[in-house]
């Protein structure tokens, strides 16, 4: 299987939120998507996005102190951790694939900032990259395992 990246360039943060309307409204249960990009490239109002899509209604911050933010009132459950304060070796500690595999929690869909963090990926996910410069936000969807299918189906969804 051939790793196709999608990438789009968005014009601002409701683009950027947009985006991840579609892939709330889209994604199916037992997702994982790993983000990374610096500060302010757009992680969190992505996965707003996200939770919007789902049909989540609180408000969604970056769990920076908390880690893990759980919402559950939505289509499926969202998952979102932020690893900005961790080493690798205390994101372990964590147990992120109890969220991934359904081992302890009802699956839904895991967003993770900072995934670079991560010491071992799930099978399956979507690696999103964000940038950030004067022409936008520079977004790229890379599959990986079986995402392929599901990400063409956004793609085109957003075309």
């Amino acid at each position: 299987m051939v790793e196709q990246a999608v990438t789009l360039t968005l014009t601002d943060a409701a683009a950027t939120q947009e985006l991840g309307l579609s892939l709330g409204r889209s994604l199916s249960s037992g997702s994982t998507l790993l983000l990374d990009g610096d500060l302010g490239s757009g992680k969190t109002t992505l996965i707003q996005g996200i939770a919007a899509g789902l049909g989540i209604t609180d408000p969604i911050v970056s769990p920076t102190f908390n880690l893990i933010n759980e919402y559950f009132e939505g289509r499926l459950p969202l998952y979102h951790f932020d690893l900005y304060r961790l080493a690798p070796s205390e994101v372990v500690t964590l147990t992120p694939e109890l969220y991934w595999e359904g081992i302890e929690y009802p699956l839904g869909i895991v967003a993770i900032e900072w995934a670079e963090r991560l010491s071992y990926y799930p099978n399956r996910y979507l690696q999103i990259s964000l940038k950030h410069d004067a022409a936008g936000r520079h977004i790229c969807l890379l599959p990986k395992g079986d995402f392929e299918h599901e990400l063409a189906q956004i793609v085109a969804l957003k075309a």
